[in-house]
This record gives structure tokens, sequence and C-alpha cells, in this order.
């Protein structure tokens, strides 16, 4: 007998996950344990800014391979009773004292989850020369002091007792740290939280969840309750990481925390079908290279559910788009392999609405935490081209393209529907199908986060679900490169993409993506 073995299937199971219905306010993140905290701030009498604060603090806590005070984000911002959506920058800036010398060339390319030339000792990848000026907590601040409720002591306490608690530790947080720990290692205290004897945690076989606390981070926190979060970058906390920074080897100065701030920008408005219009962020994100794959897809054909052919323009208009992003905008940005960001969406009773991406770039971002405060420094000057003169290469003060994408729907005025993601290069094509599955093809928002999707993340390649079938998938190896995966429990093939709309009846329902085994919504 002979016998061809067939592919290996990873995952031979079928996942669901819930989603929630209200008709007062709602959080949806990647975590469920934080989108419980934004909603504990609504019932306190706040709105969905201070909720999206309010989550977003509580990420650091529990999700410190995408995102936390040591990141970057953006956010957009559509209150009740006002025409259009704002848009709060808090993205990447190189610190002033950072040197393009400093990251030479070895000739030749990464091979790992980057499709970058390759930097010696990847100083551009992890460690302190890879930290960009962390901007999230001027993010919340700006987002807080312009529209929240609440006093940000109020807004911040489920943060510090998260992190009073510590990360839980269970499968998901062994393998997360597990696939960062060769580079964890290298770094004092990352090592001394996030790993024992070089070793990720392991959770106990029964019994319950264990803690791990992170350094001084809950100190770190309590601190911006009282203090105020400005703190970080003018007191206390910001004289701290100064002080550490010739410690680990970094170049952050006084001054880029200083000049450290938000920004409030108008949204990009695209028109789309039947009368709703979608505000998108500005600046160096994905938005203005979704609203070129928006105007390509409004006539596409939008039937009963997403077919073949709506599949395969979809896929060509992708192409297009990224041929077009990486040439004309010198955006040859890294191309995640693992989810590494993470998108939160929120709303409150009177009907505002926020979508808020943040980041530490790569999982575990920097991997330098700063012993002083607890702070998990981003790794964002991956973000910029290590090879000079380019319209993308490294600068000190430069900020580099980033691939974030939330996004607000309106109608008549109102928003309608919060949607983002994390994920990478992914995040534009999985915020886009699933938006079109609920507003185009009418699926309810639990139906369209379980139904397959499509990733495109540059010219040449499509990556498709298996679950597509063959009339999908043949169509689309009809046209090129097709590669057939799943979407599994590591959930890095087609990003992790949230969701929150308002129904015509008054209710709001909200759902996190399928396969992410922490994310979920909560409604009020």
């Amino acid at each position: 007998m002979t016998y061809d073995p067939p592919p290996h299937v990873t995952q031979y199971w079928e996942l669901t996950k819930p989603a929630a219905t209200g008709k007062r306010g709602m959080v949806v993140s990647q975590a469920r344990s934080a989108a419980q905290a934004g909603v504990a701030v609504l019932e306190a009498g706040g709105n969905a800014i201070d909720a999206a604060v309010a989550t977003a603090f509580a990420l650091t806590c529990v999700e410190p391979w995408n995102s936390g005070i040591g990141g970057i984000g953006f956010c957009v911002v559509h209150r009740a009773g006002e025409a259009q959506a704002q848009v709060v920058d808090f993205g990447p800036v190189a610190p002033l004292k950072l040197s393009p010398a400093s990251f030479k060339l070895t000739g030749r390319m990464t091979t790992d989850l980057f499709r970058w030339p390759e930097v010696e000792n990847d100083a551009n990848i992890h460690g302190p020369l890879s930290a960009a000026v962390p901007s999230s907590v001027a993010g919340y601040e700006k987002l807080h002091s312009t529209w929240g409720k609440l006093p940000i002591a109020e807004v911040l306490a489920p943060a510090v007792a998260i992190a009073r608690r510590g990360l839980p530790i269970d499968w998901w947080t062994t393998m997360k740290l597990a696939m960062s720990a060769a580079s964890l290692r290298q770094f004092e205290e990352s090592a001394r939280i996030y790993l024992k004897d070089g070793l990720p945690p392991t959770p106990p076989y029964d019994g319950d969840i264990h803690y791990l606390k992170q350094g001084r981070l809950a100190d770190t926190l309590e601190r911006l309750q009282h203090a105020g979060l400005r703190d970080f970058y003018e007191g206390d906390i910001a004289a701290s990481i100064v002080a550490d920074m010739p410690k680990v080897g970094g170049v952050m100065i006084a001054e880029d925390l200083r000049a450290c701030a938000a920004r409030i920008v108008p949204v990009t408005q695209v028109p789309w079908r039947n009368g709703r219009t979608l505000q998108l962020a500005t600046g160096l994100t994905a938005a203005p290279t979704l609203a070129g794959v928006l105007a390509q897809m409004k006539d596409a054909s939008y039937g009963a559910k997403p077919d073949a052919a709506w599949y395969r323009r979809l896929a060509k208009v992708m192409k297009a788009a990224y041929a077009e992003r990486l040439a004309g905008l010198g955006a040859e940005e890294p191309e995640m392999a693992n989810v590494c960001t993470t998108h939160l969406t929120a709303c409150d009773a009177e009907g505002t609405m926020v979508a808020m991406t943040t980041t530490l770039m790569s999982s575990m971002g920097s991997r330098v935490v700063l012993p002083g405060t607890g702070v998990l420094l981003n790794n964002g000057i991956m973000w910029f081209d290590p090879r000079p003169g380019q319209p993308n290469s490294i600068a000190p003060g430069k900020r580099p393209l980033t691939n974030m994408c939330p996004v607000v729907m309106s109608e008549g005025g109102k928003p309608v529907m919060a949607v983002g993601a994390s994920g990478g290069r992914k995040i534009m094509g999985s915020v886009f199908q699933l938006m079109s599955f609920v507003a185009d093809f009418g699926m309810d928002p639990q139906t369209a986060a379980h139904h397959p999707r499509i990733d495109v993340s540059g010219a040449e390649e499509v990556t498709a679900d298996v679950r597509l079938g063959e009339e999908v998938i043949g169509g689309l190896r009809a046209d090129g490169l097709t590669h057939v995966v799943t979407h599994g429990a590591i959930p890095g093939n087609f990003a992790n993409p949230n969701l929150i709309l308002a129904n015509p009846d008054g209710s709001r329902t909200g759902i996190s993506d399928a396969q992410s085994p922490w994310s979920a919504a909560v409604a009020q």
C-alpha cells in the first residue's frame, strides 16, 4: 500500500463567538476584561469617551503583546448630536536624538515577519533604539480632557485594580509570551517580569488562574490616576522614563516627552452606498488606501451574499491599491505575521460612537520594559524604511506611515457603526469586509464576524479562507497566486476586526472576531 498524507489540518473544530445586544452603552475589545472595565465606567456615569479611555488603559494590563501606555494610536470619535466625527491622532514620532547611522544594513533581507532589508542586530525591530516616542497616554489625555465626563481618577480605577491583580496566565498568555521569549530574555527587566529561567510561564493544569505582576506598571497607573495623565510627559513618570533611557541603551530625552501631544484633526469623509458616509482617520494611516478601495468597490455587485465575482473584484482592487501605496507613498511598511495591535469600539446611551486602534507595533513591542515605571516600549521605528534616501526613511523627529484604520459610519449625520481591527497590513481588508458584510449584504454582526474573508496585503497575491469554498477560491486562483489557509486559533491570517452597529429599533449590537480567544462585546 502506498499512502500520500493529506495536508495537515491545524484546527478541526468550529468556533462561535456570541454577539452582545442592548439599548444603552457597549464596549467591544480584544480582551473581555478590558471591555468590562469600560462598561463599569459607563455604569458609573461616564460616556463613550470615558469608556474607551478606561478600556485602553485596562488593555495595558491584559494585552502587553498588543498595546499599552508605551504605544501609539489613532481614534475616530462621532459624538451624538454632531454632524460628523473627529480624529484624535496620537501616531508615532521618532526621538529627536535617533540617528539613522545606528541602523546599519547587513545586505540581506529579513526572513521572518517583515519585508525590510535586514539591520545589524535587528536594532530597528527590538531593543531600545526601536522605540518611537510613546504617545498613547497623550492620546487618552486629549480624548478625556476634550470630551470626557468623569474625573480621570474614576476612569483609571479599573485599570489600576486589574494591574494590581496582574496578567492572567492561561494557554493564550503562554503562547504569546513564548513567541517573543527569544528577544524578551535579552533585556533584564523584561526577562525578570515575563520569563522564569528564560522560559514563558505556564498555566496550572487545574484550579484557579494564576496572575503575573508586570513590574511597576500598577504604581505608574496609580500615579497617573492621582497626578493626571500629563505626568507621563512632564512629571515624575517622565523623569523616571528619561532616567532609565541611558540604562537600557535608549536615546529618548525629556524634550521628546514634553513635546509629545495628540492632535484633533478632521476626518476623511467618503460617501458610501445607500446614503451612508464612511468617516476615516487621516494622515499616515491606511485611510488614503481604503478611500481608493472604496471608490472602486462602490458599484460592485452586491447580491444576497458575497460571491466569487465580488471576491475577485475585491482582490483585484486591493492588489492595485497596495501597488499604489507601496510605490507612491514609499510605504513598504512591515507585514505582520501575528496579531500585534488592538482595536476597541465603544458607544453610550446617547449615541456617541468611538473607534480606537492602538499598538506597540509588533508583539511585545520593543521587548524593553523600563524598570522605573513598568512601561513596555513600542518598536515603532520598524515602521520606517531602514534604507536611506527613501520617502519613509528613518530620521529624528519624523512620523512614519502606519496601517491603522478605525472607521465610523454615519447616516443622516448620525453615527451608526464603529469598526476597526488589529493585524498590520491585514487591517484594511478586514475592516472593509466586515463593514460591507453588514452594511451592504445585510448580515447581522454575528453572522458577519463568522463569515470567511480574504486578505490582500500586497500587490501580487491573495490569502483565502478555506471555508470560502471551491467556486470562490477557484476564481481567485484564476487571477493569480492564491494561498488557502485556516483562520485558526492563532488568528493572524485575516486580522481581528470588531464592530458596534446601531440598529433601527434603537438597540446596539456588538461583535468581536470569532477566532480571537479573549475578545468580547459587553453591553451595559
